[in-house]
């Protein structure tokens, strides 16, 4: 079972950020390599911290020596070797870890792609989780094959590819 915790500093009020979120994390995990976190017993537990770009910043700083706000963060629980296992337990619930978007940013790139913000921040949620259960786009190979799953998740989520011009 999966659960999505949102907390919501400041984003529109419009929007369902919850069944937003928890539709987008569970589409990603059934759809990744990790499938089987989609239906086990255990609660697979993720948080999202809808922010603004002060906060992002502070944390990519503090985080990651990068000095300037970012549209996504992700904070894994787990080391990538770890996330098969979790499926069969020993554990009822286990928290993958915390993604955090940055408010202003997100609405920037949503502007410029010319796409509804809620759009950009599902992917953007998507991509959080990718990174939660191991995926990483350091090398090119790596890239291809996150964007590739991106790609797969937003188009079975009724999205145009995000990487698309």
């Amino acid at each position: 079972m999966i659960e999505t915790a949102v907390l919501n500093q400041g984003w529109d009020e419009g929007t369902d950020w919850e069944a937003l979120a928890q539709k987008a994390v569970a589409r990603a995990i059934a759809l990744s390599p990790h499938a089987a976190l989609a239906t086990t017993e255990i609660e697979i537990e993720t948080a999202i911290r809808l922010t603004d770009d002060a906060e992002v910043h502070t944390l990519n700083r503090d985080y990651r020596g990068k000095d300037k706000p970012t549209n996504v963060l992700s904070f894994p629980m787990f080391a990538p070797d770890e996330i098969a296992s979790l499926a069969e337990g020993p554990f009822p619930e286990a928290m993958l870890g915390d993604i955090v978007l940055a408010r202003e940013t997100c609405a920037r790139e949503a502007e410029e792609k010319g796409i509804p913000v809620s759009t950009h921040a599902t992917h953007l949620i998507v991509h959080g989780v990718l990174h939660l259960i191991g995926f990483d786009h350091i090398s090119d190979a790596e890239a291809e094959d996150m964007e590739g799953l991106e790609r797969l998740i937003m188009a079975d989520l009724g999205h145009d590819d995000p990487y698309g011009d």
